[in-house]
């Protein structure tokens, strides 16, 4: 399996010889859509990527070879353009026209279906931007040339003409990041606000772990709110062979206290737009990054230790938000706002394959609402830290989650290895297994028992 990641490099040379590279790159891409645009119904029909590029190419470049194109302001535009720049123009110009062209098939479609109904469609049609804010890849060997860790040489647009110029930049990145097993590919140039910077994309092959489903171990994670995360390690079979609790109490009051004095601000000033108080949401978006970062480096310590397989999440979409301005419903509702599940899924997946670990979701419906022993509904506390299961025992309720969702990965899993015939004689031994939203651990030990 192939995996990816960018490290952002900040240029600290010649920040300002850029902006005339970009304009013209941008200029170029802008005439390539409208080419593309007008050539379509020819261009529709290649295949591969690299016969349309080629075919683009043709119309626009003039070679020994292909003396008339039938573009050829081109080339008078775009004197000396780099081709590199053009066939990377070229190849992100086909994206932009073929994402119009069925965005249009698709308004048109629906409007045609809504006119047969007799109504009428509100909506506009997608229009054809050529101008967009793109940035160039500068190819190596022909575009890049690395000089040492933190200097390479660039092509670039200087006194109207493509010239090679030294650029030194931040490599602390690049050092603090674990690129030992990755190769380095094609940079790109990027501008933020006054500052460019490269961002260096590596690319590495790694291997998921293979083991017999009797000996993997998943790490069942239930993201929450008062806890950042209860994780459980579980066995095949329904033993649960370690427990984590992870909170960072600390960050999460001083996010709290940090959007108090946030909304007494824009109370005073009349300010509500993010942009406007930069200090105040900086040191917000720093503690929730550090409440991710804190979350998922847990996670993957535990799933090391334990040698997991996978670590198993939630399938967790939106929510709605509590009624209520005051109180609890206030706190509540600041807490969900902010609340970082995705981030933290997305970045323990990148962590997690990297180390040959998988990454499942399962339904989340029910897995606290339903004790892991089945016995059945649950009666959580006001804090909703705690359930009382029917038989009268109290238990962790984010901890009963993790439970139900690891046992939740196993079951299905099982029995997917089944045959149709030894999966119906197993739901008719444990009928709770036919309905997935009613599954928990119980259910699993059951299963393995019934095998």
């Amino acid at each position: 399996m192939k995996l990816a990641k960018t490290v952002k490099c900040r240029i600290t040379s010649h920040s300002d010889i850029f902006v005339p590279t970009l304009n013209i790159y941008r200029d170029a891409l802008g005439f390539i859509i409208q080419v593309v645009n007008n050539e379509w119904e020819d261009i529709s029909n290649l295949s591969f990527a690299n016969d349309k590029c080629s075919f683009v190419e043709k119309l626009i470049h003039e070679t020994k070879e292909n003396q008339n194109p039938k573009y050829k302001s081109f080339d008078s535009l775009f004197y000396k353009f780099p081709s590199y720049f053009r066939r990377g123009a070229i190849n992100e110009a086909v994206g932009i026209v073929s994402s119009y062209r069925s965005n249009l098939s698709n308004y048109q479609e629906k409007k045609a279906q809504l006119q047969a109904e007799g109504k009428i469609l509100k909506d506009k049609p997608p229009a054809l931007s050529t101008k967009h804010y793109s940035f160039p890849a500068f190819y190596k060997g022909n575009m890049f040339q690395k000089l040492s860790s933190s200097e390479v040489m660039i092509k670039v647009f200087k006194d109207n003409d493509w010239q090679w110029i030294a650029i030194t930049f931040d490599s602390k990145n690049l050092k603090k990041r674990d690129l030992e097993t990755y190769k380095e590919c094609n940079p790109t140039l990027i501008k933020s606000g006054n500052k460019f910077y490269l961002h260096i994309p590596f690319e590495g092959n790694f291997k998921f772990k293979e083991k017999k489903l009797k000996d993997k171990i998943a790490i069942a994670v239930d993201l929450g709110l008062t806890n950042s995360a209860v994780c459980s390690a579980m066995k095949s079979d329904g033993t649960v062979i370690d427990r984590l609790f992870i909170n960072q109490p600390i960050e999460k009051d001083q996010m709290l206290h940090r959007l108090g004095r946030l909304k007494k601000t824009q109370k005073h000033s009349c300010v509500n737009s993010k942009n406007k108080l930069p200090n105040y949401w900086r040191k917000i978006n720093n503690l929730q990054l550090q409440i991710v970062n804190d979350t998922v480096n847990k996670i993957m310590k535990l799933a090391i230790k334990h040698d997991a397989d996978v670590v198993v999440f939630e399938h967790l979409s939106k929510f709605k938000m509590p009624k209520g301005t005051y109180g609890y419903a206030q706190r509540h509702k600041e807490k969900l706002q902010f609340w970082a599940k995705m981030k933290i899924q997305n970045k323990v997946e990148e962590i997690a394959h990297r180390e040959g670990i998988r990454i499942s979701r399962v339904s989340p419906k029910n897995t606290s609402a339903l004790a892991f022993d089945g016995s059945g509904i649950v009666i959580r506390n006001p804090k909703k830290d705690l359930c009382i299961f029917s038989t009268g025992k109290q238990y962790h309720s984010d901890l009963n989650a993790s439970y139900n969702i690891g046992a939740r990965y196993f079951i299905r899993e099982i029995i997917k290895t089944l045959s149709e015939k030894r999966e119906s004689d197993v739901l008719a031994k444990v009928p709770e297994l036919q309905a997935r939203t009613e599954r928990t651990l119980a259910s699993l030990i059951s299963l393995n028992k019934a095998l």
